[in-house]
């Protein structure tokens, strides 16, 4: 759906046809499982844009999505904020919270840093979408998929390199060697291809 901008009106009708059909919503994306407790959530600054550029931004989004998700009950078991995207592995109790919670979060970023931006009324956010985890290697690709993303958009040579992410929690926690066994048994390759290129 990010390049829905750059169609020709015709394709856009034939896409949103398409979306239809399938029973999705035109525009935003689908939410067809609902029922699994662990997902990959996702969501990404509009078309893509690099709004979250320094680590202290980064830093305050993940303080508010800490915020708003744990005071809903829920656990975030992996993150990584990156400049323009961000990746949650989280237990979903229930999934009809996620819209208001990302709405909240959304919308207070949206808010302050188009201030301090002097851009106001700037679309920072697109919607969220998920990924139901369906098994532990799904989970634990997961995972590390979601500790490399930060190597994979080339911010960082290493993905120990990268602070905004819960490598260094897992690292302090279970070690170094742990994180070892997980990237050999659990392989990204390419996992999550087109999903936030």
């Amino acid at each position: 759906m990010y390049e829905y901008h750059k169609l020709s009106l015709q394709e856009r009708r034939e896409l949103v046809n398409q979306r239809l059909e399938r029973g999705f919503p035109p525009h935003s994306p689908p939410h067809p499982i609902q029922i699994e407790t662990f997902y990959l959530l996702m969501a990404a600054c509009y078309r893509h844009q690099s709004i979250l550029t320094t680590s202290s931004r980064r830093q305050q989004l993940l303080n508010l999505i800490f915020e708003q998700f744990i005071n809903r009950g829920f656990e975030i078991t992996a993150w990584a904020i990156l400049m323009n995207h961000y990746h949650l592995l989280v237990y979903v109790h229930d999934f009809q919270q996620l819209g208001s919670i990302f709405q909240k979060i959304h919308g207070s970023t949206s808010y302050q840093w188009n201030l301090e931006d002097k851009q106001r009324g700037r679309k920072v956010w697109y919607r969220f979408s998920d990924r139901a985890i369906r098994s532990e290697r799904h989970y634990q690709a997961t995972l590390n998929y979601i500790h490399y993303n930060p190597v994979k958009h080339n911010c960082v040579d290493s993905p120990y390199d990268w602070n905004e992410s819960s490598l260094h929690w897992y690292l302090e926690v279970y070690g170094r060697e742990w994180l070892r066994d997980g990237w050999v048994n659990y392989p990204v390759r390419d996992y999550g291809k087109g999903w936030d290129d």
